[in-house]
């Protein structure tokens, strides 16, 4: 039975948080139960996008300045990452505030690189991963609780979208975006290949509405954690009060006998039910992400013309 903690929670005030994820992760056996000493270990954040700081659209710095403390207290090495679509993952983190914990912590920022792993699944052989996720000893999974206009939520299982390399992800888009059944499989699917050791929701303050950008904040005061991705999504699914069968990635992990039952979760603090939401705002309606073929190519070619001819390119 996989165990989800759930914590009531109303701050990002650094002593207060880190006082709550002490607390959160206590149940699961701590930090390091996850964290070994000498072990490198990929924080991975929400790093959408660098347009909109306000919105509570990304994962909080203030999230990952504390988790990345945990680690080093364990002994770890923490490093970030993530593949934004369009954008670096370094640039999109100084836009939302990260420079100062970036140099505070001395924490390496990775820009992730493709590589093709072989996949045992019905429909897909093979993954385009990152090979920095992959490579990592630890992967610790911080997504923000979201609405979304194409999969109703994005959570846990999700967020390991953005261990699938920024030109495929828009390319991924294209291609599935258009089959929601499809794309939440094959995000179930990279969410098996990842297998983050650790999982911890922010909720504090949510985005609902329109999202994964175009929403707006919502104060939820929750924090979640479980070392079962699928678990703690299902668990959030439980709390926000939304139809499971509406969101493409539950259907895909029911599927695909992955966790997809309250009943089959123990929760060691606080039952979804204790912290349940009825009126939770979900998308006007949903729609497919594309962002639509010119946009891509002209986005490769000056990703590329950076990485080789090391000059910014302006292209209007």
């Amino acid at each position: 039975m996989s165990s989800v903690s759930l914590l009531s929670a109303h701050s990002y005030d650094l002593a207060f948080l880190n006082k709550s994820l002490k607390q959160l992760l206590d149940p699961l056996g701590g930090i390091q139960s996850f964290v070994q000493p000498g072990q490198r270990v990929l924080l991975k954040p929400n790093l959408l996008t660098g347009s909109r700081p306000t919105k509570e659209c990304v994962t909080r710095p203030e999230m990952v300045y504390c988790v990345a403390q945990l680690v080093k207290e364990a002994g770890g090495t923490p490093f970030l990452g993530d593949s934004p679509a369009f954008g670096t993952a370094r640039g999109v983190a100084l836009a939302n505030g990260y420079g100062s914990i970036i140099e505070e912590l001395d924490l390496e920022v990775v820009e992730f690189q493709s590589k093709r792993y072989s996949h045992n699944s019905e429909n897909f052989d093979h993954l385009r991963l990152s090979k920095e996720a992959m490579d990592a000893d630890v992967v610790i999974n911080l997504p923000k609780v979201k609405s979304h206009v194409q999969l109703t939520l994005t959570l846990g299982v999700k967020n390991l979208f953005g261990c699938v390399p920024g030109k495929m992800k828009a390319w991924w888009h294209m291609e599935a975006g258009k089959d929601s059944d499809r794309f939440g499989e094959m995000l179930v699917e990279t969410a098996r290949a990842i297998a983050p050791n650790l999982t911890i929701i922010d909720g504090i303050i949510a985005h609902q509405g329109n999202g994964p950008s175009n929403g707006e904040p919502r104060e939820l005061g929750v924090l979640g954690a479980s070392g079962d991705v699928f678990a703690l999504d299902c668990a959030m699914i439980e709390l926000l009060k939304v139809s499971p069968s509406s969101i493409p990635t539950w259907v895909a992990q029911q599927r695909l006998g992955l966790t997809s039952n309250v009943a089959d979760i123990e929760f060691p603090l606080c039952h979804p039910t204790q912290l349940q939401i009825s009126d939770w705002q979900l998308p006007d309606k949903t729609m497919p992400i594309d962002f639509g073929l010119p946009r891509v190519i002209r986005s490769t070619f000056k990703h590329l013309y950076i990485r080789l001819v090391r000059e910014p390119l302006k292209i209007s």
